[in-house]
């Protein structure tokens, strides 16, 4: 009867153990677990269309993750959405001259911020906003112009 008793605590413990195992995994893959806002700063920057961009997307310079998107918000007066930016602490050396642009990983992957620094002096600080920006291409505008372009073309004389 110990036995028994004894084989179900390690089955159990087996079970739980597993469980913990995919939750760890579930939060790296998401890349939920990556990012700590105690040790980051923001940056804030404007963009006239971030396509499918979502908080907690990722912010990139030079391939590297530096930060996430922590809040998205539309200004109504400027028409344009803005864009909070969680930046790790590590990465503060960023020039203020430096470009914000929205890309999509792979064809149909997810959107994320690359950050391509300038050539000027002065750096970015906590709350500084990023001037120089270029919005996200939406591929069904660029499929749009294509099928618009290739129509023109056909209906010449």
């Amino acid at each position: 009867m110990k036995q028994t008793k004894t084989m179900e605590l390690m089955v159990g413990m087996l079970i739980a153990a597993g469980i913990a195992a995919l939750f760890v995994l579930a939060m790296k893959v998401s890349n939920l677990g990556t990012f700590s806002a105690a040790n980051s700063y923001t940056l804030t920057a404007r963009f006239e269309n971030i396509g499918g961009l979502k908080v907690r997307s990722p912010v990139t310079a030079g391939g590297v993750l530096v930060g996430r998107v922590s809040s998205i918000d539309y200004d109504n007066k400027r028409y344009e959405a803005v864009v909070a930016i969680g930046m790790d602490k590590a990465y503060d050396r960023f020039p203020d001259d430096t470009v914000a642009s929205i890309y999509t990983a792979g064809l149909l992957g997810e959107q994320y911020i690359a950050l391509d620094p300038g050539g000027s002096e002065e750096f970015l600080t906590d709350g500084s906003v990023i001037e120089f920006t270029a919005p996200a291409l939406v591929l069904e505008k660029l499929i749009g112009k294509f099928l618009l372009n290739s129509a023109e073309k056909g209906s010449g004389p």
